[in-house]
C-alpha cells in the first residue's frame, strides 16, 4: 500500500508519522510519501490532505499544477482523508462564519457544506471527547480554528457530531472511501481514525 500526504502546507509530517504507525498497527506493508507534484499521484492507494490554511493549500496546489489532477484522481479513483483545512478542501460547498460564501480553489468531492472558522479563531481552540461511528471508544478531538459540517447530502454522511451554542453540527463525515474531520487527529497520538480510513481502502 502506498499513501500520499499532500505536502504543500500544514501538518504534513505529523500525518506521515501517524500513517507509519497505523501501517504497523494494522500489519500493512507499504510506504508513506509526501506529494508536491502531479506525477507523484501515480501509484497511490490514498491521499491525506492535512490541516493548515485551506485557501493557501488550494492556491499552492493550483500554482504547481496539482489541483486539477488531484481533483480528477479523487473523483475517479483515489480515496482521500482531509483533516480541518483538508476537510474544507474536500467539500462541495464552503462558507465562512464571518464573510459568508467563499470562492476558493477546492477539490469539491464530498457532498457536504462546511463553515470555516465555525468555532472562532485561534484563541477559541479547544479539545473534546467525541463519539464517532466505527470507533469503540471516545476519540479526543483537537479543534484549532476548526470548521464544522452543517449539511450532508447525496452519498455523504455525518458520523460524528457535537453541540455548540445550542446547535448540533458535524465534525466527521464519510462518503464512500473519503473521510473528513473538522479536527486534527494527527495531533493526538491516537491512530484509530487513520486506521479506520486505511481499512476502508483495503476493504
Amino acid at each position: 500500500m502506498k499513501i500520499g500526504v499532500l505536502g504543500l502546507q500544514g501538518g504534513v509530517y505529523e500525518h506521515v508519522y501517524m500513517l507509519r504507525r497505523a501501517f504497523e498497527e494494522e500489519g500493512v506493508q507499504g510506504e508513506v510519501v509526501v506529494v508536491k507534484k502531479p506525477a507523484q499521484l501515480k501509484g497511490l492507494d490514498g491521499i491525506v490532505i492535512p490541516g493548515g490554511e485551506s485557501t493557501t493549500i488550494g492556491i499552492l496546489a493550483k500554482k504547481v499544477g496539482l489541483l486539477d489532477p488531484l481533483r480528477d484522481a479523487v473523483k475517479e479513483w483515489l480515496p482521500a482523508f482531509g483533516t480541518c483545512a483538508g476537510a474544507i478542501v474536500l467539500a462541495e460547498k464552503v462558507t465562512d462564519k464571518v464573510v459568508g460564501e467563499k470562492k476558493q480553489p477546492l477539490i469539491g468531492v464530498m457532498s457536504i457544506e462546511v463553515v470555516r472558522n465555525y468555532f472562532g479563531r485561534q484563541r477559541e481552540s479547544f479539545e473534546l471527547d467525541l463519539d464517532i461511528e466505527g470507533l469503540d471508544a471516545p476519540f479526543r478531538g483537537v479543534f484549532i480554528r476548526a470548521p464544522a459540517m452543517v449539511k450532508a447530502w447525496g452519498g455523504a454522511r455525518i458520523t460524528g457530531r457535537i453541540r455548540h451554542n445550542g446547535d448540533e453540527v458535524g465534525v466527521v463525515a464519510v462518503q464512500g472511501p473519503h473521510l473528513a474531520t473538522a479536527f486534527h487527529p494527527e495531533l493526538t497520538g491516537d491512530t484509530r481514525l487513520h486506521r479506520l480510513w486505511l481499512r476502508g481502502i483495503k476493504a
